[in-house]
């Protein structure tokens, strides 16, 4: 998210450097869709919650806060959606795809609250702490992004 949010931004103003960061983001999202994967496959072998296939695939099937566990199932879909549009940008237009990518910041808003609503350490300080920490940078940087930069900008934004 960071990254992205700081290209989406044009930061850093550096020859060369976006690029790298492109490569970089391109990466870091992989791993990512990884993981939520792995975050999946994984739960099949909880022993305390002993979730089935469906529960763990289908929104809102699950036994444990079926809610927030259920937003975690759609965050990951759409993330996945997402993350590999990327690879369907000249298809689809890229035009259309920045349209649809810049819904990825809902997504890791639902992730967020699947992590507090459903995480068994969700009230622990130390991921408290994590969130907070990595959640300053994406809220910072998305109002950059969205928010008029100076105040004359925002008539000709709406025009």
């Amino acid at each position: 998210m960071i990254l992205g949010l700081l290209m989406a931004n044009g930061l850093p103003r550096r020859a060369g450097i976006k690029r790298k960061l492109l490569t970089l983001h391109e990466s870091f999202a992989l791993v990512g869709l990884v993981a939520i994967g792995v975050h999946g496959v994984t739960l099949l072998g909880d022993t305390y919650l002993k979730p089935s296939l469906a529960q763990i695939a289908v929104p809102f099937d699950s036994s444990y806060r079926p809610g927030f566990t259920g937003l975690g199932v759609i965050a990951g879909y759409l993330a996945v959606a997402l993350g590999l549009s990327y690879y369907a940008r000249r298809v689809i237009g890229v035009q259309r795809w920045r349209t649809i990518h810049r819904a990825t910041i809902a997504v890791w808003a639902l992730g967020v609250i699947h992590v507090l609503g459903s995480g068994t350490d969700a009230g622990q300080i130390w991921l408290r702490a994590i969130l907070a920490l990595s959640a300053l940078p994406i809220v910072f940087l998305f109002l950059l992004r969205v928010l008029p930069r100076d105040p004359s900008a925002a008539g000709r934004r709406r025009a």
